[in-house]
């Protein structure tokens, strides 16, 4: 982005980089930034790490910058898995079913109980020490023997460990929300939009997302905006279970990396919005909007490579699929839907009388690098895309001798024929007959039978 012709000037983080534990770094810096701009500015955080510590010296920043009021360690509170566990408790916001285990064998018999495989998640990931081998903020343990072993190395993580339980991913499965409050929670433009292709497949990023207005989904983040008085910026991630029942995996306190796609059709997004409400203008009434796509070229590349579309999952009876007109998802539990009581309906039934409006909007494409008026991002991503790839490519094939080169390439072009029956032979004096193993009259050695697909990989939620 320090390439694009609209940026002005570029001002240095912290040295030795941000620690949320120890903001005074950041306090520093932003004092010198300040002081180069000269007149108050609008701070926003654009991670989770930055959003957390901007909070903790925020109050010293009051003259300097126009920053969101989020008092009470407010972004380091929601960005805990832990206390974002009990807060949907507390709030009746569906969430994955999470235990949090005090002891090596409480984390076995967690990983029995809630049925393997299981996801198991760092409360704090931002403690993680940097280069940690085997510590991930998010893991999918397949053993009760692994949960009793990660659970061993909570001093070394930092935080506490937790288990959820594992959601699968499916065609339809993952959401999320973005929305700009201002204080005490009054929605400024707020909008749900559904995950199309991810990088990693099924794992990462969004690579491609379409605007697309779901009940459900709007409902838990008002209602959680609401209840925490929240002001500023939020990104929400949801995971549809096989019931139909959104569930939230991950609250994170500021914009998500798709944040173009909720722009309506003046242009207004959600960062926009944030700024004319700290500066002390007045925010448009968004208009227009949904059916927008969002799409990551280099991510959508990379995900279209590797697989495309996410690989349907079987259904569990019979029922209309997901997005057809009149179907409506199951609440699933209790409370799922919210407490206005919304269906968790992929389309609800004001959205299908606006079709029309909404088929002439599909065409409009929010690219995150390309842009006919400021070519330079886009052209140096591409550039740095394809280094890597060819600098990969040089270090696979240096690592691979010659001999083993060709037998690679033998193995990819014919994969399936190791282990496939060995076909019969009609002539005359061949040793080989047709039949099976064991059948009378064999005379040469029995066939191979075909060995048994690969159990394939398990899906993995979504985690930024």
């Amino acid at each position: 982005m320090g390439r694009s012709r609209y940026l002005r000037a570029v001002h240095s983080g912290p040295a030795g980089g941000l620690d949320p534990e120890a903001p005074g770094t950041l306090l520093e810096c932003l004092t010198g930034v300040s002081e180069r701009i000269g007149r108050p500015a609008v701070l926003i955080a654009m991670d989770d790490l930055s959003a957390i510590a901007v909070s903790r010296v925020a109050p010293m920043l009051r003259e300097r910058f126009r920053i969101p009021h989020q008092p009470d360690n407010l972004p380091a509170r929601v960005a805990d898995k832990a206390e974002l566990s009990r807060l949907c408790a507390r709030w009746d916001v569906p969430h994955p079913e999470t235990v949090i285990p005090a002891s090596g064998a409480e984390a076995a018999e967690a990983a029995w109980r809630l049925g393997l495989p299981v996801v198991a998640k760092w409360s704090r990931p931002w403690l993680l020490p940097a280069g940690a081998d085997g510590l991930r903020s998010t893991m999918i343990l397949h053993t009760t023997a692994e949960a009793r072993r990660l659970y061993e190395r909570s001093a070394e993580a930092g935080s506490r460990l937790l288990l959820q339980r594992f959601l699968p991913a499916g065609p339809d499965t993952d959401w999320f929300f973005h929305g700009a409050f201002a204080r005490g929670g009054r929605p400024l433009l707020a909008g749900s939009g559904r995950k199309e292709m991810s990088w990693p497949v099924r794992t990462g990023l969004t690579a491609v997302g379409r605007w697309l207005p779901d009940p459900a989904v709007e409902e838990a983040g008002l209602r959680l905006a609401e209840r925490l008085g929240y002001q500023g910026i939020l990104d929400l991630d949801f995971r549809r279970d096989e019931r139909g029942c959104f569930r939230l995996v991950d609250f994170n306190p500021r914009p998500g990396a798709q944040f173009r796609l909720f722009a309506d059709a003046a242009g207004l997004d959600v960062v926009q919005a944030m700024y004319l409400d700290l500066t002390g203008q007045q925010v448009p009434t968004p208009s227009g909007g949904p059916g927008r796509v969002f799409v990551a070229e280099n991510y959508a590349l990379l995900a279209a490579v590797r697989g495309g579309s996410l690989p349907r999952r079987r259904a569990a009876g019979p029922a209309e699929p997901a997005g057809a007109p009149g179907s409506a998802g199951s609440a699933g539990s209790a409370g799922s839907a919210g407490k206005s009581g919304a269906s968790a309906s992929v389309l609800p039934g004001a959205d299908r009388q606006a079709a029309p409006k909404r088929a002439a909007e599909r065409g409009r494409v929010e690219t995150a690098w390309f842009a006919g008026d400021d070519l330079m991002p886009f052209l140096a991503m591409l550039g740095a895309l394809l280094g890597r790839g060819a600098g990969k490519g040089v270090r696979v094939l240096r690592g691979v001798p010659e001999q083993g080169r060709r037998t690679a390439r033998a193995v990819v072009r014919t994969p399936r024929q190791r282990g496939r029956s060995q076909p019969s032979s009609d002539s005359t004096g061949s040793t080989g007959v047709t039949g099976s193993k064991g059948s009378p009259g064999s005379a040469g050695p029995a066939s191979r039978p075909v060995p048994p697909e690969a159990p394939a990989e398990p899906d993995e939620l979504v985690t930024r």
